[in-house]
């Protein structure tokens, strides 16, 4: 009974850490601790084109706390069916399938709506960026892009 507490008090734990993930990284109006103090260039353009999409963040670690807290408490519900081998069989079986529900929700809680901005560069040149959809852009409207290469945010003028 202790062991079953326990479990439980971790997953809700572990799911609890699961709703803290920040989607604001992916905001043009969000700036890494690494990118304070830096020198940035800044470039002008017009919107092309927007284009909703959605970021599937957490990436560094796939579905890890979904996965294992999906798999212990599917195993500790299948620990409550039948007895002796069927018990044993009943618990495997709850913790895989789990394991592949809890891995599905993570991905779910994981999605940031985001848009997809083609932007033609006062130079000429065309760039896409996607970023968190936060503010409605719309095709014609000036911007300025901060950064470079894969830093890169834009805000409106």
């Amino acid at each position: 009974m202790k062991l079953k507490t326990l479990s439980i008090v971790t997953m809700a734990g572990a799911l609890g850490l699961a709703g803290c993930a920040n989607p604001d990284v992916y905001s043009g109006d969000v700036y890494s601790g690494s990118a304070a103090k830096q020198a940035q260039s800044v470039t002008y353009g017009t919107v092309v084109s927007v284009r909703p999409v959605t970021i599937q963040a957490g990436d560094e670690n796939p579905n890890l706390i979904g996965t294992v807290g999906g798999g212990v408490v599917g195993g500790m519900l299948g620990s409550q069916v039948g007895g002796g081998s069927g018990r044993s069989l009943a618990t495997a079986a709850g913790a895989i399938a789990g394991a592949m529900v809890g891995s599905r929700a993570e991905d779910k809680i994981n999605q940031v709506s985001a848009v997809e901005l083609e932007i033609r560069t006062d130079s000429g040149e065309h760039l896409v960026v996607v970023q968190k959809a936060d503010r409605t852009w719309q095709p014609g409207q000036r911007v300025r892009m901060v950064g470079s290469g894969g830093n890169m945010s834009v805000a409106p003028m």
